[in-house]
């Protein structure tokens, strides 16, 4: 794949993870600090977001400029997952 292909692919990773990904990831994070446990409808959006991530992981280990960014998203997703998994656990809990 040419670099040219390269730059539009994660021109649209870009676009999609700042308007769409991030700012629901945000929101996800805020609320599972909160204590709050994942909708079914949370983690449809978490299987999709960490789908389009896997996609995107070829473009990002090609272009080093995305390696910081890359790996912040990775920490953003597995610390939603880990306090959403730590809600539910002290929810059984009680």
């Amino acid at each position: 794949m040419s670099e040219e292909n390269d730059d539009a692919v994660l021109q649209t990773l870009l676009d999609r993870l700042l308007r769409f990904r991030l700012p629901r990831a945000l929101e996800l994070k805020k609320r599972v600090d909160a204590g709050q446990c994942l909708t079914d409808a949370d983690i449809d959006f978490l299987k999709m977001a960490l789908e389009d991530a896997q996609n995107g992981q070829k473009f990002v280990v090609r272009n080093p400029q995305f390696h910081i960014l890359g790996s912040q998203i990775v920490q953003l997703y597995d610390a939603i997952v880990s306090g959403a998994m730590k809600n539910e656990t002290q929810r059984g809990d009680r």
